[in-house]
């Protein structure tokens, strides 16, 4: 093992094994935070299992060689603490938060549920139905679905605009052995992450991952890269579904996490629609009442990224309110953001970033999300001063390019 002191109280541990150990010591909390991320997920399926990785997460509560489904929920919850898991894009994860005193036994319980899930087909019959009621819930949310219907058509045939859930056909396809096949391939340390955050020794947290046998276990296999996504720009699809509302997304691929425009980026996108004192919910909504829900977002990948604007709107308001969105997505190509703009943006982003850092669950996935986007570490400090040093210039550049209204892909969702 190489331990290394990345800030007060923070260090990462490598393991000759390939798994990864990082841990933040917050003496003010009588709480810790754990996560066990896998670098593999919806990005690296194909489309014959895409759910896969989605569902095997659900699988490893079903039980394991030494637990029940009923022993998995009660081992934490009966002390209080919890225990969680989602798919993301180029990761799943399982998490836990406890109190300091119930660490080694967070750890066990997840080392168990990643290590040795049972995988037993009886089960599986029973999860199947659990993850195609939960797509159910999406297809009966059109605010949620809209999303999946423009990462679609955003992405045709990459893993990008797959449903992470997956679909009905490719859920009710799948069996155990293709669970197996992507535990054994991508359960393994080298594709793993720890993180722990609270009130936490990393020396006590290395031996206890000792016991467990984390730096013992077999290596396994390097992390799989993602296939370039080529995204289908400008395009405008319309799906028809009766409701009071026609749901809208307008969006554009980006660039990966480790771009070091990310930040001016993330500035763009809050000034355009990321809260009420933006562009877009002061014109759309404030001035023009065309919406209720109006905002932007952006989302950063390890091969890709994106930004989209959604609107929620009366089908009969549905095209004034995407005009008056191109609208302004044409003056900030054009003109980026003046000075006094970028700078309430930046105290915007800065406040934000300071203040969800303030609970060891927020701490841990920080610390995680350095390894997970192949980026180094930096300090809040840094982070800030980061912030801080993006040039107006930086920001035109960046709206000229990603903000035209012609490059946006738009998927409308509702009422023809």
């Amino acid at each position: 093992m190489r331990t290394v002191r990345l800030d007060d109280g923070l260090f990462r541990t490598d393991g000759e094994n390939g798994v990864v150990v990082l841990s933040e010591s917050m003496p003010a909390v009588r709480s810790v935070a754990v996560g066990m991320w896998v670098r593999s997920a919806a990005a690296h399926e194909e489309a014959r299992t895409m759910g896969v990785s989605h569902l095997l997460e659900h699988m490893v509560f079903k039980g394991t060689e030494r637990r029940s489904a009923r022993e998995i929920a009660l081992e934490l919850e009966s002390r209080g603490g919890s225990l969680d898991a989602f798919t993301a894009r180029d990761h799943t994860s399982f998490q836990a938060r406890v109190l300091d005193e119930d660490l080694p036994r967070a750890l066990d319980v997840l080392t168990d549920l990643v290590r040795h899930p049972a995988l037993r087909a009886s089960d599986l019959d029973l999860e199947r139905r659990v993850v195609l009621e939960e797509i159910s819930t999406v297809e009966d949310t059109p605010d949620d679905l809209v999303f999946d219907l423009h990462a679609r058509a955003l992405w045709p045939g990459h893993p990008f605009g797959f449903p992470i859930l997956g679909t009905r056909e490719t859920v009710a396809a799948l069996q155990v052995p293709d669970l197996r096949v992507l535990h054994g391939r991508a359960y393994q340390p080298r594709q793993i992450v720890i993180a722990v955050a609270g009130l936490v020794s990393h020396d006590a947290l290395l031996r206890l991952l000792t016991k467990l046998g984390w730096f013992t276990f077999p290596a396994g296999d390097e992390p799989p890269d993602v296939t370039p996504a080529v995204a289908a720009r400008g395009a405008q699809h319309r799906v028809t579904r009766a409701g009071a509302q026609t749901h809208i997304v307008l969006g554009t691929d980006t660039f990966p996490y480790d771009d070091p425009r990310r930040d001016a980026l993330i500035l763009l996108v809050n000034a355009l629609g990321g809260g009420m004192s933006s562009r877009l919910f002061q014109r759309v909504r404030e001035e023009l009442g065309l919406a209720y829900s109006v905002f932007s977002y952006q989302s950063f990948y390890r091969a890709g990224g994106m930004l989209g604007v959604y609107v929620g709107t009366s089908p009969d308001r549905a095209a004034d309110a995407v005009d008056a969105i191109r609208d302004e997505l044409g003056r900030m190509a054009r003109e980026g953001l003046d000075a006094d703009e970028l700078a309430k943006a930046r105290q915007q982003l800065k406040g934000q970033v300071t203040l969800t850092l303030e609970s060891p669950a927020a701490r841990m996935h920080r610390l995680a999300g350095f390894l997970l986007h192949g980026v180094s570490y930096r300090s809040i400090d840094d982070v800030l001063r980061a912030i801080d040093a993006v040039a107006l210039e930086t920001v035109a550049g960046v709206a000229a390019e990603f903000l035209l209204p012609e490059r946006q892909t738009t998927v409308w969702l509702g009422p023809h």
